[in-house]
């Protein structure tokens, strides 16, 4: 795992983490939550770019 797809999945740990500290509460933020889980979705993007990056030698 290269230095960046490790920076990216510790990222989107923490955005999932806020979102189900948001979903917790009482009256959860719905703009929060559509924007974190846009974030969310970003980082998973980014991490699948580069999984599928060809490899060079």
């Amino acid at each position: 795992m290269t230095a960046r797809m490790f920076r990216l999945t510790q990222i989107h740990q923490r955005i999932d983490e806020r979102l189900r500290l948001e979903l917790r509460k009482l009256r959860p933020d719905r703009s929060e939550l559509s924007r974190l889980a846009n974030l969310k979705l970003r980082a998973k993007l980014a991490l699948n770019r580069i999984a599928l990056r060809p490899v060079t030698a």
